[in-house]
């Protein structure tokens, strides 16, 4: 059978019922599971045998879901976490410990900026932030012996800059370590990084994959395709045994599926960062029409940054999809389905216009949310970067006068009726 289109695995994956059994994912809100031996108790907790016994390390509703983004993006195998901070903490945790360190595109998610230059520096392990425009020769000289990995987004947040995969995965392997990809913004749909070289993807579920605002959660993914025996030295974690699974050896017990059983059965095990039940149910009615969704958001956030381009109070307006914008390229080449529904823009009237703008919205909400069906916008400057001055917003990479669009699913004629009336609005006020 030839394999299925995006839309019909967006629907169908993951789950097969059978005879009798719950059309939709059922949800297992159990903590524990029953065996009828000692023996069969054993073999679980030794990885020997699959199976269920606590909700912290696997769960059935989880584990379909897991299975479905997993199709999605063309991997042997994911795992559904708290949020998509916790996805990309486990994605470094994985296969970093102290004395190690982490090469990262500067034009990162704030939050994930301050993951790795923060927190895992207190852990030990060190960061090494790049321009990803800069040419191969500059980023290679960052690396060093003891980089464990490479880090980027598919689509930046907030800049929606487009990350050049190929680059980067030959970076990342020349120098023998994985790329890892954050694809929250373009979701499967509209790109996969492991076609285009890319070791391990992670998302923000809690973004476009649910598509309604009402479950946080993240995704860790694995290709599959990496080599970790073939750099043994770097990554003893999975080719060495592991004491606290009686010397098991992630890479010879488990093949390709090495990486993500580890997370698996060691980090959630220990750290605990799981998805409820519940939040995987809402999660997989998100997926199943996420194919339908997301042409909407791309197709009416282009036609709202045309709008945008032409109006005379905007400064400037930064979406993939224009084909003036510095990314349309690399666009084209990775994302020629569509980016995501998520724009940047800048107005010429200073803070204060920024601010009458943003207020007199009345459709448009002002929310720190960002990638669902409604349309929301976000000011950094304003709001999660307040306490920094201008110089520390460009010293950070943000414009203080950047605003972070994201065009929902109701009809563009509305939202540019909206942004149009605020606009004229922040003259008056």
């Amino acid at each position: 059978m030839k394999k299925q289109g995006i839309g019909t695995r967006c629907v169908q994956a993951g789950y097969k019922p059978g005879k009798g059994e719950p059309r939709q994912i059922p949800i297992i809100q159990s903590t524990t599971f029953k065996y009828e031996t000692s023996d069969q108790m054993g073999r679980l907790f030794d990885l020997e045998e699959s199976g269920y016994f606590y909700t912290r390390l696997q769960n059935p509703t989880n584990d379909h879901a897991a299975a479905k983004i997993a199709d999605l993006e063309g991997g042997v195998g994911a795992m559904l976490t708290s949020s998509g901070q916790a996805a990309n903490l486990f994605a470094c945790l994985n296969i970093c410990q102290a004395g190690d360190h982490i090469v990262s595109a500067a034009n990162i998610y704030g939050g994930t900026f301050n993951l790795l230059g923060v927190t895992l520096t207190k852990m030990g392990i060190d960061v090494t932030f790049v321009n990803p425009d800069d040419p191969e020769e500059t980023i290679a000289a960052a690396f060093r012996p003891e980089t464990k990995l490479l880090f980027g987004e598919t689509l930046s947040n907030p800049g929606v800059e487009v990350l050049d995969i190929e680059k980067f995965a030959r970076l990342a392997h020349t120098h023998g370590v994985p790329l890892i990809v954050d694809n929250t913004f373009p979701t499967p749909v509209n790109c996969r990084p492991f076609e285009w070289g890319a070791d391990i993807v992670t998302h923000s579920t809690t973004k476009y994959m649910d598509g309604h605002g009402v479950a946080v959660g993240g995704a860790l993914v694995d290709s599959g395709n990496f080599d970790w025996e073939a750099h043994a030295d770097k990554f003893p974690g999975l080719c060495t045994p592991d004491a606290s699974y009686h010397g098991l050896v992630y890479t010879k017990a488990f093949g390709r599926a090495a990486y993500i059983t580890k997370a698996t059965t060691h980090l959630m095990r220990d750290l605990g960062s799981i998805q409820s039940p519940q939040n995987a149910f809402y999660l997989n009615l998100g997926l199943q029409t996420l194919h339908l969704r997301m042409p909407r958001h791309c197709e009416s956030a282009l036609e709202v940054a045309r709008f945008l381009e032409r109006h005379p109070d905007v400064a400037w307006v930064k979406y993939p999809g224009l084909p003036g914008d510095k990314e349309h390229a690399k666009a084209l080449k990775y994302l020629p389905e569509g980016t995501s529904g998520v724009l940047c823009l800048g107005l010429k009237g200073g803070r204060d216009f920024d601010n009458r703008f943003m207020d007199a919205l009345r459709l448009i909400t002002i929310e720190t949310h960002v990638a669902d069906c409604h349309s929301c916008i976000l000011h950094p400057a304003s709001h999660t970067h307040r306490q920094l001055s201008d110089t520390q917003l460009r010293a950070a990479g943000i414009d203080p006068g950047l605003m972070r669009l994201s065009i929902g699913l109701e009809d563009v004629e509305d939202i540019i009726d909206d942004l149009s009336q605020a606009l004229e609005a922040a003259h008056q006020a």
